[in-house]
């Protein structure tokens, strides 16, 4: 089985909602386990929230998101036109052979955000962030899919 679909939202907080209901109604339609649903419904939720946060210069804009099955992996992504993301000044050079690998800043549990990235990266089987430096940001996604034993559409 094979599905695909694409939004293009404005980045207001009532589009995350409206992309989170659709891929949760493909899901439930195609037969997808609900524990698998719910993982990648929060981490869309993530994406598209992040999305309408930073990603864009001007409330208003934008943001496309797209999601497919095929067979039994679900892909999503999730593009913005914001500035990208911020990287950090470089450490200066040690002499030590290994340096030590960098570490997630820490986050105030108390905070509202903070942990989006993080959260998908849990979530999902697969992600990768691409960074378009001026030309916004793309979060893209991968899940094993479960299937239900009465599923309509599981794959072969």
């Amino acid at each position: 089985m094979s599905m695909w679909w694409s939004l293009r939202l404005r980045r207001e907080a009532a589009s995350v909602p409206l992309a989170r209901r659709l891929l949760v109604g493909a899901m439930e339609t195609a037969g997808v386990d609900p524990d698998v649903a719910f993982d990648l419904s929060l981490a869309l939720t993530e994406a598209c929230a992040n999305a309408v946060e930073h990603g864009g210069a001007a409330a208003g804009e934008d943001y496309c998101v797209t999601a497919y099955f095929d067979g039994d992996r679900c892909h999503i992504e999730v593009i913005d036109s914001g500035p990208g993301f911020a990287t950090p000044t470089p450490p200066p050079e040690t002499p030590a052979t290994h340096p030590p690998a960098p570490t997630p800043p820490p986050v105030d549990t108390g905070a509202e955000g903070g942990r989006g990235l993080f959260l998908i990266a849990e979530l999902s089987d697969h992600v990768d962030i691409r960074d378009r430096p001026g030309r916004g940001a793309v979060v893209s996604f991968d899940k094993i899919l479960k299937w239900r034993e009465d599923a309509p559409l599981q794959a072969a």
